[in-house]
């Protein structure tokens, strides 16, 4: 593209990853997903994890019930895949609706994934009703073997687990999320319609230098962490590529200061509050704002076979400063209790200047 547009509509975008947490932070941080998202895939990793369909109706319900007077959001709920859990409990939460899609996490892959699944072969019973249902598995594609670098991680979990799962379960609708490697890009790229991946802002604009620019940067620690240049590289080609195999998720993971900064500090990233400014923010630079809109807005929906949204999104060339960490003032729960302000989420790109501002959600 040639001349810069000042004003830019989309068809109203969706969410396929985040992380919306429970209680008063769940209050905090839906609203910044809500503003300017129709739909978005709810992360089951909570404690204890959302392993029955009453649990993730409870959950859907809070979340519903959090929502800021007269905004239109929908919550497409997980069920979090464990060793032990039953085919037929997968199948009556999908059929009934409550499901949308299951969630893989090798165990203690990242945040509350100690549940998760230490077998992949031993959960074909599973993956079998799934693939029978059109069900999507939804994978954090990392190996946690202590001999394998952590840079390395992702490429490892292809290689040993993922191109075997899908060979025993070809017809299974596979979501790599989060992915952070060129290995994963090619991998996705080259396996047709029914593999997709999500791509995250803080991946599109992070390298592993970041992490260490200037300092230990603790703000920029998630799982899988940032890569090399190279990497980053690769994504981005990826996202601003048009191909329908790579759609929005933003992974948003919200961690207090005291959570971003202690002797073992969390991983995550939240970046809800300016998600689709960051994304713009990289397109354009990349010369590719025409391709926004299928990546943020239309091969999600099509990959899960849902309608795309009727209502859309105005963002205009306009630069804010983007706050250290979210403000309140914060809803309060039915009993009173809120966040307060040494609680809040760290924010991405905060103290940044981002060019684009979300002006219009219709």
């Amino acid at each position: 593209m040639t001349d810069a547009p000042s004003r830019l509509t989309l068809r109203r975008p969706d969410d396929w990853h985040v992380h919306l947490r429970d209680g008063a932070m769940l209050h905090a941080v839906l609203p910044a997903t809500a503003r300017v998202f129709g739909r978005a895939i709810v992360m089951p990793n909570l404690k204890p994890p959302i392993t029955r369909v009453d649990q993730a109706i409870a959950y859907r319900d809070r979340i519903l019930e959090a929502l800021p007077e007269g905004v239109q959001f929908t919550p497409l709920m997980t069920v979090y895949l464990t060793d032990d859990l039953s085919p037929a409990v997968v199948e009556k939460g999908f059929l009934e609706g409550v499901w949308t899609a299951a969630k893989l996490y090798p165990a203690n892959a990242t945040t509350n994934s100690a549940a998760g699944v230490t077998d992949l072969v031993a959960l074909a019973p599973v993956l079998a009703a799934m693939e029978a249902l059109g069900m999507p598995l939804l994978v954090h594609g990392e190996v946690t073997d202590p001999d394998v670098d952590i840079f390395d991680r992702e490429a490892v979990f292809i290689e040993r687990h993922l191109i075997a799962l899908r060979e025993r379960h070809p017809r299974l609708k596979v979501v790599l999320e989060h992915i952070t490697t060129a290995q994963a890009v090619d991998y996705v790229a080259s396996e047709g319609p029914i593999l997709a991946a999500t791509i995250t802002p803080h991946h599109l604009h992070l390298n592993r230098n970041a992490v260490f620019a200037g300092g230990l940067r603790s703000d920029f620690y998630c799982l899988p962490v940032v890569k090399r240049e190279t990497h980053r590289r690769a994504l981005v080609k990826a996202a601003t590529s048009g191909d329908p195999s790579f759609f929005l998720g933003t992974d948003s993971a919200p961690h207090p200061r005291a959570g971003k900064e202690s002797a073992c500090g969390c991983a995550g990233i939240f970046n809800a509050l300016h998600a689709l400014e960051s994304y713009a923010t990289l397109f354009e630079k990349e010369g590719a704002l025409d391709r926004l809109e299928a990546f943020a807005s239309e091969s999600g929906p099509r990959f899960y076979g849902l309608p795309l949204n009727e209502g859309s999104v105005t963002l205009e060339r306009s630069h804010q400063q983007v706050p250290e960490r979210l403000e309140g003032p914060f809803k309060a729960l039915p009993d009173g209790s809120t966040l307060d302000s040494h609680q809040a989420p760290v924010l991405f790109h905060g103290g940044e200047l981002l060019p684009w501002r979300v002006t219009e959600v219709s």
